[in-house]
């Protein structure tokens, strides 16, 4: 009998969304059983694994040196990351020389998503994450304190309560920092005597063997920042410094972007119970209009007003599965007449003239394809009163 994913997961109680580590616990396993290389201290698989697990075997099943209890003999690694491998290598270098990592991107573009996978892969565990925003405190990059205890007690090693970053330190492993530039700037400082000193003091214990705590090899840390959001917390150059800047772009090839969106958003409208009905034709189109107003240019090379709505494939995917829960659990007519007011959510968002380029873009690529005999396209063009 062989480790499945589905198998690993059976023991665990349901969960709307679980971790990489879960999901992927029998590719984990495998590769840390069939790449036998060296590793950086710490590491759970090695860094050729770790970009393999991400990126995936391009459908070649890799085979163990030797047979192991539980395991497959032979496994293809599915692709988790939808870009370029370049940048995963990048990454997993920069990772692997104990240097800080920050992704930045649009919003949507799956920076969180690689973090997550680069710390399962790397450390077993992503689940030593600060959430970064404008409420964060330096305890969340440091230690708080266990109120109970410390009255009881005064401050001693048991009352203190590590951060996620301190637990790594402790541990050896990769913290993440979600949306850093949300964060305070005297709260981000707290980052740069940490990257540079690999340690942190707690004055409370002075004296004791416990006032310092070094990190141990493998600790590093895995940041993300929208550059949308780039003007909230400025980071300080000492901390730009810390860490090796890599940009997710949007994915660039149409036919890729739009496997992604089908997978997930089947997934999504399966958790919900429901069976996916919307077919290819329905999500080709969804997958042209975000692509025409995201780059501004349709793909038959027409200029397009971009809206200030960053169009993502991650609003895609949400796109996508609400006409697919919508088609499972309210039936009713063409699942293509959905379309346009879902899209009208999506770019009402920030702008409210980006309404007015959402109609511009109806006037302009859908008519002309519709001019054009395309059948699908005439019918989103007589939606158009559905956008008023």
């Amino acid at each position: 009998m062989t480790v499945t994913d589905t198998d690993t997961a059976s023991s665990i109680p349901a969960r709307q969304v679980r971790p990489a580590e879960e999901r992927h616990a029998a590719e984990l396993a495998f590769l840390a059983a069939q790449d036998t290389g060296p590793r950086p201290p710490g590491w759970a698989l090695t860094p050729r694994a770790v970009v393999t697990f991400v990126c995936g075997s391009d459908g070649v099943e890799l085979a163990l040196p030797k047979r192991r209890a539980g395991l497959p003999t032979k496994l293809a690694i599915t692709p988790k990351f939808v870009g370029e491998r370049a940048l995963v290598e990048r990454c997993v270098v920069t990772l692997a020389g104990e240097r800080g990592l920050l992704l930045t991107g649009e919003p949507g573009t799956a920076k969180s998503m690689l973090s997550e996978l680069l710390a399962a892969a790397v450390c077993g565990t992503s689940a030593l994450t600060v959430q970064g925003t404008a409420g964060t405190t330096e305890d969340a990059f440091r230690y708080g304190w266990n109120y109970a205890l410390l009255l009881a007690q005064g401050p001693t090693p048991e009352a203190l309560v590590d951060s996620p970053v301190l637990s790594a330190m402790r541990t050896g492993r990769v913290v993440r920092v979600e949306e850093i530039t949300r964060c305070l700037p005297e709260v981000q400082d707290a980052l740069v005597s940490l990257l540079s000193d690999r340690r942190v003091t707690v004055p409370e214990l002075t004296a004791t063997e416990d006032a310092l705590v070094s990190a141990v090899p493998g600790f590093t840390v895995i940041a993300t920042a929208n550059l949308r959001d780039r003007g909230v917390s400025e980071m300080s150059a000492a901390l730009k410094r810390r860490f090796n800047f890599e940009t997710v772009h949007p994915i660039a090839d149409a036919d890729a972007e739009a496997v992604l969106i089908r997978r997930q958003a089947v997934a999504a409208v399966q958790r919900a119970g429901a069976d996916f009905g919307v077919d290819d034709a329905v999500l080709d189109a969804l997958v042209t209009v975000f692509r025409d107003l995201r780059s501004g240019r349709s793909t038959e090379g027409w200029d397009v007003e971009r809206p200030g709505t960053v169009m993502s494939t991650a609003e895609a995917v949400q796109v996508a599965a609400s006409m697919g829960l919508a088609a499972a659990y309210l039936p009713g007519g063409d699942v293509l007449d959905l379309l346009p007011g879902h899209l009208l959510g999506v770019v009402r968002k920030d702008d409210p003239a980006d309404h007015a380029r959402l109609l511009g873009y109806w006037d302009g690529p859908v008519r002309r394809r519709a001019e054009n005999g395309s059948a699908m396209w005439r019918r989103l063009w007589d939606l158009r009163g559905s956008l008023r």
